[in-house]
């Protein structure tokens, strides 16, 4: 196959940014070459927002053809939380034919060597960069997401998460030298002299499992982590999602063929309505890698039946939250408000539970019992979605109908403390979206704790009465080690309650926020900088990103010969 692109031109094309990358998680300074701001797009290349409009909207109705073999049915299906029919159809594969033929490229792209496979991944993501705009529409309109969110989560954070793995597999690949010379003295005999090479190797074909809410931010880090390390990658995506990761894989496909390596290295496994073909392709023996993100039964299923695979699973949560005191209530209020709101909750780092004692908490602005504080928070949410149009740009619609059954049910659990309602968009009638529900509990009450020890996704959060911090820190303990956290905050005054918390946290492996009262909320992580999920407690096996989500995607195997 002949490249349009040398390994030469893509090295001065992106070695300066890998290397910046390379800088950016050896320090965990804010650092990003993608461009949040719609405003950045529609120059060099890439689409501005008419533009990225009419791609998107060219697409529907469409066929998308990848290219790829073994292609025997063509499927599709996703509507639009928004309420629009996106009726895209993509291939559907015959696993016989097209998992042989993405191994069959491997050997090329183990052979061309840790750096090479960096800047190939670079053009894959400066590419989907330039399309941000039409990535956007089709993010929002597969998740639910609104668009300024749509746009930001799934574009360019999505992409710096990408660029993020690429990094840290860089680094896990070149820790080892490609030679060695080897000489051990043996005194009046002649030393020993050996030359060894060492060559990092790939596992297989990684398997990447898309989740409905963000196919993209999600879905990057596995697959350009597996696809930088020498393995051919399958994508998988959610039947409700396909469109943001087939452009991908199409994207993908595209750049390995114009620098001369096999397109099939990145293919697309869509399904048929009610297939269910994860489990299949889980337990193939040429998956050797699987990433996936989704509900802990199924992400449990894999972690104990796919034996011949390296397992990485992002699965639920009970995010909690310690309220025990503060000195910017107004602040504490907003922050917290702004977490339950963003995405109608549905993202995994969401709050759900908050912890505020009985008898209240301290502020600047005087003593809150807790019926003060749950009152006031639901004050707070209701002033900042008070307004129909600023709801709708933070809510978004909710992604399918079990997120609405558990809203709906979530009212009968306690006392409601801030009742959801129905926001009509204006722009898309067909959307669902609703306001976030708060209901009171007692923690010490058993039928309490069967509702907040189980995640609720969505706009749900318990207000949970406990007896005081040291109850609140051991029940945060107990939580995260039963079920799971992403996420952990935690708002107080006191040293020796923020000390309890901290070393919680750090018994139990869980992300720790303390007193966020701006512009930064428990729900966000930055590329290069922050880890989501730790890998250490039951909601995630793996941590985005760290050398661990990387290192064992490939092997290093020694070649040595005397000199």
């Amino acid at each position: 196959m002949t490249a349009a692109l040398s390994a030469h031109e893509l090295i001065a094309r992106h070695r300066s940014t890998l290397d910046q990358a390379l800088e950016a998680i050896r320090t965990r300074a804010y650092w990003s070459p993608h461009p949040e701001h719609p405003k950045a797009y529609g120059e060099n290349g890439s689409l501005d927002a008419a533009a990225g409009k009419a791609a998107f909207d060219a697409l529907l109705g469409t066929r998308l053809d990848l290219g790829q073999p073994g292609t025997d049915d063509w499927v599709g299906g996703e509507t639009s939380p928004y309420g629009i029919d996106l009726g895209v159809t993509y291939p559907h594969a015959d696993l016989d034919v097209l998992l042989p033929a993405m191994k069959a490229g491997q050997r090329a792209w183990r052979d061309a060597g840790a750096e090479q496979r960096a800047v190939v991944c670079l053009e894959i993501l400066k590419r989907i960069n330039d399309r941000t705009h039409e990535f956007a529409h089709a993010v929002m309109h597969t998740s639910g997401q609104a668009f300024m969110m749509a746009f930001q989560a799934g574009g360019p954070h999505a992409q710096d998460r990408g660029l993020e793995a690429v990094a840290y597999a860089y680094v896990e690949q070149v820790r080892t030298p490609d030679n060695a010379e080897w000489t051990k003295p043996q005194g009046k005999r002649d030393p020993l002299a050996m030359s060894k090479q060492f060559t990092p190797v790939p596992r297989g074909i990684g398997l990447v499992i898309g989740c409905n809410t963000f196919p993209t931010w999600n879905g990057y880090p596995g697959l350009f982590a597996s696809l930088a390390t020498g393995n051919a990658v399958l994508v998988k995506p959610h039947p409700r999602a396909v469109l943001p990761l087939a452009l991908t894989v199409q994207v993908a496909r595209e750049v390995l063929a114009e620098t001369g390596f096999d397109p099939n290295l990145v293919a697309l496994a869509a399904e048929r309505p009610g297939e269910g073909i994860a489990k299949t392709l889980a337990l193939r023996p040429e998956i050797r890698i699987i990433d996936y993100t989704g509900s802990t039964t199924f992400g449990d299923w894999l972690e104990a039946n796919a034996r011949q695979a390296q397992v990485y699973t992002e699965k639920a949560g009970v995010n909690t939250v310690v309220v025990h005191s503060t000195s910017d209530y107004k602040g504490m209020l907003s922050n917290l408000a702004f977490s339950l709101s963003l995405y109608s909750g549905q993202m995994c780092t969401t709050p759900q539970n908050l912890l505020v004692p009985r008898e209240g908490i301290s502020t600047d602005q005087g003593p809150r019992s807790y019926d003060e504080v749950v009152a006031d928070l639901a004050k707070a949410v209701d002033g900042l979605l008070g307004d129909d149009a600023r709801a709708n740009a933070l809510l978004g619609a909710i992604v399918n109908p079990d997120v609405k059954a558990r809203l709906e049910k979530a009212a009968g659990l306690g006392e409601v403390a801030l009742a959801s309602r129905e926001i009509t968009n204006p722009d898309f009638p067909g959307a669902v979206v609703r306001t976030p529900v708060i209901v009171k509990l007692d923690g010490a009450k058993p039928d309490a704790e069967a509702a907040y020890m189980s995640e609720c996704f969505g706009p749900v959060s318990f207000a949970v009465a406990v007896d005081s911090a040291s109850d609140a820190v051991e029940l945060l303990r107990r939580t995260v080690r039963e079920k799971g956290a992403m996420t952990v905050g935690a708002y107080t005054t006191d040293p020796e309650v923020e000390q309890d918390v901290r070393e919680a946290c750090l018994e139990e492996a869980a992300q720790l926020s303390l007193n966020l009262t701006g512009g930064v909320y428990v729900n966000q992580t930055a590329a290069f900088s922050d880890f989501h999920g730790s890998g250490g407690n039951p909601a995630a096996s793996a941590a985005l990103c760290d050398g661990a989500f990387v290192a064992n995607r490939f092997r290093v195997v020694e070649v040595r010969r005397e000199a």
